[in-house]
């Protein structure tokens, strides 16, 4: 069975309680997830793997199929229990919690914290915070993965006045809007929902750093980078990516 061990839930964005029904519906992206899933496999070893934010179960349940010893850390009491609705949920451990704290105990082959869950932490210092925490985890031969945003390519895309088209299909219609904040280093998602004749209005406030700014922060934590890629699907990191994937290892 799924095993939950009760802590005071971090503060989150409203929209994982009230949009978690719906989370994998409007956001999974099947191609992304697979490149994604393979990725991790890969650098996970034999061990066991830890999960910040582990949501509804996109990644840590396709692992877990694949055999893994799956962990998740998750602020949300109803992500949670989509996770363990699922097929497979009872597989995976999952810990109510602050994902910031890392409140699980023993090491890990893998810790990752994707989907650019990281950044969802409420300051700059909750980030470097879960980085040594999630350092702390680690076995000796083992690596942290996370990904996110290029501060300058959100400023371009934000700056175009363009929303970006999320989610289409038959039957729903996902855009997103970005606005920055660079006195706060904050970036704004405003995601606009239409299904059924009806609108949703979703918002969600991150983070960002630059990928040099993670590598101190990382350097801070007692880690360093191992590699850097353009996108899960192994794509090299260059001057024109608009996204990373930065894997981190013990020094």
């Amino acid at each position: 069975m799924t095993t939950y061990h009760d802590r005071p839930a971090a503060p989150t964005g409203r929209y994982s309680d009230d949009h978690a029904a719906d989370y994998d519906r409007w956001f999974a992206k099947p191609g992304v997830t697979a490149a994604t899933v393979d990725s991790l496999a890969l650098l996970a070893g034999e061990g066991r793997v830890l999960e910040l934010g582990v949501g509804t179960g996109r990644i840590a349940l396709p692992l877990a199929r694949r055999g893994f010893d799956v962990h998740g850390v998750e602020a949300s009491q109803s992500m949670a229990d989509r996770l363990r609705a699922k097929p497979g949920g009872e597989s995976v451990r999952v810990t109510l919690g602050d994902f910031a704290e890392v409140p699980v105990e023993g090491v890990f082959s893998l810790v990752l914290v994707v989907g650019g869950t990281l950044f969802e932490l409420p300051s700059h210092q909750d980030i470097q915070r879960c980085l040594t925490a999630a350092a702390e985890h680690l076995e000796a031969e083992g690596v942290l993965v996370l990904d996110a945003h290029v501060p300058e390519a959100l400023a371009v895309a934000a700056a175009s006045g363009v929303p970006e088209v999320v989610s289409e299909s038959e039957d729903h219609l996902i855009l997103c809007h970005r606005r920055i904040d660079p006195s706060t280093a904050t970036y704004h998602s405003h995601y606009l929902v239409h299904e059924a004749d009806r609108t949703h209005h979703l918002r969600v406030r991150f983070h960002y750093a630059s990928p040099r700014e993670l590598d101190l922060m990382a350097q801070r934590a007692g880690l360093r980078l191992r590699t850097r890629l353009g996108s899960w699907a192994g794509g090299p990191f260059t001057r024109d990516s608009a996204y990373h994937v930065s894997v981190y290892e013990r020094r």
